[in-house]
């Protein structure tokens, strides 16, 4: 249970209301900012403005995935309200404060370094990042039909990466019947590709692997799919680039070639808003409690 934890979520998208009804559920107090057109009600939780509330008594602070941009502004999805991390305010929270987000960023690197306060990416973990696999190869699955006029079955795909999102696009593609061949740097991941039953290839070969594909996945957060790269691809190549923004593609020049490229940072948030925001809150509601555990012994 999270009873006396006071908690702010700050900002975020659909899948924050499931982090909020999990949390609720625990009994935790939370202050919601950034929800003013919401219509759901919950237990023991207050909508305020950002100036309402009181940080020093704030125990954690729940940012949303995209955490912040580089000036410290979040998204508001529920609010027209703006709504800036500052210095001051992370200053004014108790030491213990930990300050929760899905993905990093140079800002909230420095400004909780520079405050001293615990920054956590639920991104980086393991079980967030495999559990969120599962809705972002179902949507680059809706994506792919929808944005094709050949079936799965049979095409030729190229996924860039064996990272944790990766391995499982090439391994649902593969089931659905493409010839899928996965490009990565590393002699293990190349070693996995072919234990898979899939066709490896060294990223240094990308410009020969692309000549035949249908269909190229990429989850490489740095510019892979590059215009050299893109002009060799056939002019009915779809490219959904699943890497976190902006991409590791040339859209311009995709554009320019007449090639659909598609940028799909959070495909979960999007076509399953509430089992991404089910696997957040879970994973939250577990890093709050131990905290509150951890806390509790060094007063034993």
């Amino acid at each position: 249970m999270l009873t006396g934890l006071q908690i702010a979520v700050i900002g975020g998208d659909a899948r924050q209301l499931e982090v909020i009804r999990k949390l609720s559920e625990l009994d935790a107090k939370l202050s919601l900012i950034g929800f003013e057109q919401l219509d759901h009600v919950f237990t023991g939780v207050s909508k305020e403005k950002i100036t309402e509330v009181d940080f020093t008594e704030i125990d954690a602070i729940i940012l949303p995935i995209t955490g912040t941009d580089s000036n410290g502004q979040v998204e508001m999805i529920f609010s027209a309200e703006t709504v800036e991390i500052t210095e001051e305010m992370l200053l004014k929270t108790p030491s213990h404060c930990t300050i929760y987000t899905g993905i990093k960023n140079a800002f909230l690197e420095e400004i909780t370094k520079k405050v001293k306060r615990r920054l956590v990416m639920l991104f980086e973990r393991d079980d967030v990042a495999i559990y969120n696999s599962i809705p972002t190869v179902e949507g680059t699955i809706m994506m792919a039909i929808q944005h094709t006029e050949f079936t799965i079955h049979g095409s030729t795909v190229a996924v860039l990466g064996l990272g944790r999102v990766g391995m499982s696009v090439a391994r649902a593609f593969h089931h659905l019947g493409a010839k899928v061949k996965v490009g990565a740097r590393k002699s293990e991941h190349l070693a996995r590709i072919t234990e898979m039953g899939l066709q490896p290839f060294h990223l240094n070969e990308l410009d020969k692997e692309v000549r035949n594909i249908d269909i190229c996945i990429n989850t490489i957060p740095h510019l892979v799919v590059n215009a050299a790269m893109i002009q060799k691809m056939p002019t009915h190549t779809l490219i959904i680039d699943l890497a976190s923004k902006p991409g590791g593609t040339d859209f311009r020049y995709a554009e320019k070639r007449g090639i659909k490229a598609l940028l799909a940072p959070s495909l979960p948030g999007i076509v399953a808003p509430k089992s991404a925001g089910q696997i957040l809150g879970n994973v939250l509601a577990q890093l709050l409690e131990d905290d509150v555990m951890k806390r509790k012994e060094k007063f034993i």
